[in-house]
């Protein structure tokens, strides 16, 4: 007999009318406070890029590693909240933060000076993984993308060693690099698709930008202090370089994985079923207070996200626990644990000691339903 689809018992109607008066309080809830909580988060990487540039002549050190690292990861929070709009309907909010001005044209080199373009981490990102989440078009599925390695002949500790590497470097080798591909392919040529080739673009829009500021722009500001100033900044931003990769893989990667999290086959039979999908396949970290919410760079509520993407970071942290009441009355999972848990959990997804779950496609569940109704109403005739 077919299992039955893991939504079967939920009240559809219900679920959605909770989600419709979670995202009515999230709309009634938004002051200058939630503007002026951006600010804060901003400042404080700012002080921590600070910090680090102003130890970064000292010769290779942990403090302005660490600093300029941490500061390249808050660019990132931001970015994530305001290139999905969190911001643009927050009373107050400056116009740097909304989603048509940040990182846009020069405000990229102020605001996001990542390797992604953002236009192309937006198109990647906000539409094809929040649309298509743990599906075949989700850009993001790390099941299907590390098949390669899942599928090797490799030892478990080669593979280890392998997502390891990734880990440091994958922003440049993996993340830019795919945001580039799926937005260069959506382009028609007729609609100004980018004349270059694929790797002609990402050395020239994504690598060359990023290698100015913080390879050559950020050591060359320490010239007038000699050349092993400017060799320890370029030392010390190369270190940040790996860690800041570290950190935000760290946080990344874990969101929609594990063998307790669902991948599906299909597209979603209904809107409710579209909702359920974000809940069973995202994960959530320890969530609670600034300082913990910024070292996991506000992905931490990655259910909540997923669930309302236009919501601005300090809203997440206002409605988590009542998303966590919703799903529990309505026998959803809701998957949280530390970041290291999750981080494990990926880790064995990547190597293929552990699979996703798969949920059956939606149509054949109320298939094999229909049948078990005639089956029972044959056996009571």
């Amino acid at each position: 007999m077919p299992t039955a689809h893991p939504m079967d018992g939920l009240d559809e109607q219900a679920f959605l009318r909770d989600l419709r008066a979670l995202r009515a309080e999230i709309d009634a809830s938004l002051t200058e406070a939630d503007g002026e909580h951006l600010k804060k988060i901003e400042r404080w990487g700012r002080a921590a890029t600070l910090i680090g540039l102003a130890t970064a002549w000292m010769g290779p050190n942990p403090v302005s590693a660490l600093g300029l690292a941490l500061g390249r990861s808050t660019r990132w929070a931001l970015m994530h909240h305001c290139g999905h709009r969190g911001y643009d309907k927050v009373p107050g909010a400056p116009e740097r933060y909304h989603s048509k001005v940040f990182a846009r044209g020069w405000r990229r080199l102020v605001d996001w000076p990542d390797w992604m373009i953002p236009e192309a981490w937006i198109y990647e990102h906000n539409i094809l993984h929040h649309q298509h989440t743990g599906e075949q078009r989700d850009p993001d599925l790390i099941e299907r993308n590390a098949g390669y390695l899942r599928d090797s002949s490799l030892p478990i500790w080669a593979r280890r060693l392998a997502v390891a590497g990734l880990a440091v470097s994958w922003k440049p080798v993996y993340y830019a690099p795919n945001t580039l591909r799926v937005w260069l392919s959506r382009h028609d040529p007729k609609d100004g698709a980018e004349p270059d080739a694929p790797w002609g673009t990402f050395l020239r829009r994504c690598a060359a930008p990023y290698v100015a500021v913080q390879f050559v722009g950020l050591p060359l500001l320490f010239a007038p202090l000699g050349p092993l100033a400017v060799a320890s900044a370029l030392s010390n931003s190369a270190l940040a370089e790996l860690l800041t990769n570290l950190h935000s893989f760290l946080v990344v990667g874990p969101n929609h994985s594990g063998d307790d999290i669902y991948r599906f086959d299909d597209r979603p039979g209904s809107k409710a079923e579209l909702y359920w999908r974000q809940i069973v396949g995202s994960v959530n970290y320890r969530t609670g207070g600034d300082l913990n919410d910024w070292l996991h760079m506000w992905l931490n509520y990655q259910i909540e996200h997923h669930l309302f993407p236009d919501a601005p970071a300090s809203a997440l942290q206002r409605i988590q626990p009542k998303v966590e009441a919703m799903c529990a009355r309505h026998g959803i999972p809701y998957a949280q644990q530390s970041v290291l848990q999750r981080f494990r959990k990926m880790v064995r997804v990547f190597t293929g000691e552990e699979s996703m779950r798969r949920a059956p496609p939606r149509a054949h569940a109320r298939a094999t339903a229909a049948m078990r109704v005639e089956d029972a109403a044959r056996d009571a005739g």
